[in-house]
């Protein structure tokens, strides 16, 4: 048996197929399910769990500081992005298996510290934390 309906003087079926949109549809799905994952772009940061005290260093951590200003400083040399990179992906493997500490002004626009985050990683640092000052206890 055909389909139901209504067919004109030339014998075409008056009803639309849905079966090709329905199977288009479905493969649009499953690509979408597929590649959505990989379309999320981020960095990953380990922050460090807080602490009543301060915690403990064997060794004296990497310090990244942005200023007010949007400067960026390696440890306490100014530097710009690509010398960050340079220097940090200069470092032997033993040391970027350590943690590198971000410190930012609250006043730098938030572009700047992803920037200097994403600098960090692409120079071979897979920890990242970042230091902020407690917040004051309300009464």
């Amino acid at each position: 048996m055909g389909p139901s309906g209504v067919r004109n003087r030339k014998g075409f079926v008056a009803e639309i197929n849905v079966t090709p949109l329905v199977d288009v549809m479905l493969v649009l799905l499953i690509i979408f399910m597929v590649t959505a994952p990989m379309m999320t772009q981020g960095l990953e940061v380990d922050l460090p769990s807080t602490t009543s005290k301060a915690l403990r260093q064997h060794e004296k951590p990497i310090m990244v500081t942005i200023n007010k200003q949007g400067e960026i400083y390696l440890e306490k040399v100014k530097v710009n992005a690509s010398f960050l990179v340079q220097q940090l992906s200069s470092l032997p493997d033993a040391k970027k298996e350590q943690p590198v500490y971000l410190q930012a002004d609250k006043n730098v626009p938030y572009g700047v510290v992803v920037a200097a985050m994403a600098d960090i990683r692409s120079a071979g640092f897979k920890k990242l934390g970042m230091i902020t000052m407690p917040a004051d206890k309300k009464k």
